[in-house]
């Protein structure tokens, strides 16, 4: 039997030198280090899911709010008080940028790009309704730069200094910005084809025959824009694509039954013969 071996033939453990109180004690420590690791690790996911959470109850919040001012803005069309309507979505844009706000405020010092998915159906819904009230203005299409422009927010922090020699407040300003992402901008524009095709219906019923084909103009460099991307953007863009075709059809229809039968109909009956063919050209193309 050689040295290294024990009464009985057994083999003895190195850690079986050490004494059972001292090997129970470094188990111990093993045991709280790991606890309190995994304890921060569950400290720093709830955060995080908890920020998640909010950042989804505002981007739902913004969403109603945005698609609120988009119904208001389709009055436009049959309000005899222009003015009044537009300043009224201005009050609305307004509120929901001071949502747009507390989003900035909850990804300071955060990777935006992590809780993108929360507060991406938002942005595309404001900036859906913020480009609609900017056509309706200029007949233009808003940029992006401009939109960034208005997510910038600042307020003026006061700080009371107890300092003898001086009894006025020292003055910091705090600034939050939001940037809206290109792809999110692209999205937004292309759900705003959409309304314009409403718009373009509702003008028709009140009897205006000049915006049906000033949208037409538009709504086609927008989708001569879309189809330089085509394939090679984000998957969500090119499937917006199919939607924006469909809307510039819509209103291409009803700009060629003005010119061709627009004497002949009178103009209370357009709107329900344009939903018409809107209706036929669904169903060709396996919509409806």
């Amino acid at each position: 039997m050689s040295g290294k071996e024990g009464s009985g033939g057994f083999r003895k453990r190195k850690h079986d030198n050490f004494p059972h109180g001292q090997r129970n004690d470094e188990k111990d420590n093993a045991n709280s280090s790991l606890v309190v690791s995994f304890k921060s690790f569950q400290l720093e996911l709830d955060t995080r899911h908890d920020k998640y959470e909010r950042l989804v109850k505002l981007s739902r919040d913004i969403t109603i709010e945005s698609k609120r001012t988009i119904f208001l803005l389709h009055r436009i069309t049959s309000a005899p008080n222009r003015e009044e309507i537009l300043n009224e979505s201005e009050a609305k844009l307004e509120a929901v940028r001071q949502k747009i706000k507390q989003v900035a405020q909850e990804l300071v010092g955060e990777d935006m790009y992590q809780f993108h998915r929360a507060i991406s159906p938002g942005l595309q819904e404001y900036i859906e309704a913020v480009s609609f009230q900017y056509f309706i203005k200029t007949r233009s299409l808003i940029s992006v730069k401009e939109i960034n422009e208005q997510l910038i927010f600042t307020m003026e922090d006061k700080e009371e200094t107890n300092t003898p020699s001086s009894n006025s407040d020292d003055k910091q300003l705090c600034t939050w910005s939001l940037k809206v992402t290109p792809v999110d901008y692209l999205l937004g524009v292309a759900d705003l084809t959409g309304e314009l095709m409403r718009m373009c219906i509702n003008s028709v019923g009140n009897g205006d025959i000049d915006t049906p084909f000033e949208l037409s103009q538009f709504l086609r460099q927008i989708y001569d824009g879309f189809s330089y991307i085509g394939n090679t953007g984000p998957y969500e863009v090119s499937k917006k694509l199919y939607t924006l075709k469909q809307s510039l059809a819509k209103v291409e229809n009803a700009c060629y039954t003005l010119k061709v039968r627009g004497s002949e109909i009178p103009k209370h009956m357009l709107a329900d013969v344009f939903s018409t063919k809107s209706e036929m050209i669904d169903r060709e193309e396996g919509l409806s």
